[in-house]
């Protein structure tokens, strides 16, 4: 990603958190707070910058350089005390095509480290999903129990009424005060994971989340079928890019190596003065000036260029292997990613109808018990169920959206506008 396109993406973010309350409460919000204010990304992209420098100076070996020298001394059998200074400037006039060379491995090397840019940047904002969605899931998980226990307490209490009038037993009081506690032993752990998801979703995003929104839209960069996720991400994958980008930098090194067998032409001048001291009198010398140019042929390097050459095509060789591995992971990794949010998508399905199952058999229970149709038992084993259906649409909701972050990630796809 360009300077201007990051500057034009955080300007976007910063308008966000101007939109928002003094914490994020929706993913796009959580999204925008980190592509701002991340450490890692901002880390990242300053590496990224320092990268982008090479191709300048591969360039600057083609360039005329000119440096000013001075010295000054006392010569006892001589001139005494004198000094001189002079100019000198060196413009190569023919490289051999190592300048070029080494430019367009320069320029390869940073185009693979704008891809690793991007790979850096969409694992933040995966985690930044994931730290929503475990957050978003203990947030229901705390939400639940508490219900629970306040419901429970209040079948309690009808109890106790119900035993005062001999129509219900000690047993029945104490089966739910059993159930009641241990309700109660599920909200403490319930708010101490609450609590380690609190502060993943700090690290990441850099602020505290209030209650956070359970409704998140799909994403819109989401592929429609496997085959389609499997051609994104052989396109997209910014690793798989950047492996290419290696691959074409060490084919363009093996030229780069060769060329150092290249002849190389350079055109030198200068221009000097220097001036004995007596006393009081200064005396200068001529000036003098040069100009020419100088010739280098390389004869006999001892090997050490053709080793050099065989050096860079074995790495090109192991950076092509590699990349038919990378190939073959990103696939990989999207077939992951498509079958976990297949499975989670099905998961929330069901999970959703044995939740509405579950409500509609605790009120029926519920009714029953109050004409004596039914026992405490029956009570206590549809309140649990009904609960336990809550958590699994609670935890297949978090899981379908991690898996769709990491879906977008491996098709090259997770961006700060992802969730739009």
């Amino acid at each position: 990603m360009t300077k201007r396109r990051r500057m034009r993406a955080t300007l976007l973010a910063g308008a966000l958190l101007l939109d928002q309350s003094a914490q994020a409460e929706t993913l796009p919000q959580a999204i925008a707070m980190a592509w701002a204010t991340n450490p890692e990304l901002a880390a990242a992209r300053a590496r990224q910058d320092a990268l982008a420098e090479t191709p300048e100076q591969a360039r600057a070996a083609g360039r005329a350089t000119a440096e000013l020298g001075g010295n000054a001394g006392y010569d006892r059998l001589g001139y005494g005390r004198s000094g001189s200074s002079g100019v000198t400037a060196t413009l190569p006039i023919w490289t051999g095509g190592r300048v070029r060379a080494a430019v367009r491995a320069a320029s390869s090397d940073v185009a693979a480290g704008v891809e690793r840019l991007r790979d850096a940047e969409a694992a933040v904002l995966e985690r930044v999903v994931v730290a929503y969605a475990d957050l978003l899931y203990n947030q229901r998980a705390v939400e639940t129990a508490r219900v629970g226990i306040a419901r429970l307490d209040a079948q309690v209490a009808e109890t106790q009424s119900r035993f005062e009038l001999g129509q219900a037993t000690r047993t029945d009081v104490a089966q739910l005060e059993a159930q009641r506690a241990s309700v109660a032993a599920n909200l403490a752990d319930a708010e101490g994971a609450l609590a380690t998801t609190q502060a993943a979703y700090r690290a990441v995003v850099g602020e505290d989340a209030g209650v956070l929104s359970a409704e998140v839209a799909p994403s819109p960069l989401l592929p429609r079928t496997l085959a389609d996720a499997r051609d994104a991400a052989t396109a997209a994958n910014p690793l798989l890019l950047a492996q290419r980008r290696v691959v074409d930098a060490s084919a363009t090194r093996i030229k780069q190596a060769r060329a150092e067998r290249a002849p190389s032409v350079d055109l030198a001048g200068g221009y000097g003065r220097g001036v004995v001291i007596d006393g009081s009198d200064w005396r200068g010398f001529d000036s003098a000036a040069t100009i020419g140019a100088s010739v280098r042929l390389p004869l006999l390097t001892g090997g050490l260029v053709s080793s050099r050459v065989r050096q860079a095509e074995a790495t090109w060789r192991a950076e092509r292997f590699e990349t038919d591995a990378a190939a073959r992971e990103v696939v990989r990794g999207a077939d992951a990613a498509w079958a976990d949010l297949t499975a989670a998508q099905a998961r929330l399905r069901a999970s959703t109808d044995g939740l509405s199952a579950a409500d509609l058999a605790l009120k029926g229970v519920r009714a029953e018990y109050g004409f004596g149709l039914r026992s405490t038992i029956d009570i206590l084993v549809a309140d649990q169920s009904f609960r336990a259906a809550q958590l699994d649409v609670a935890r297949a909701r978090a899981d379908t959206l991690t898996a769709q972050a990491a879906l977008l990630r491996a098709t090259g796809r997770m961006q700060s506008d992802a969730f739009r």
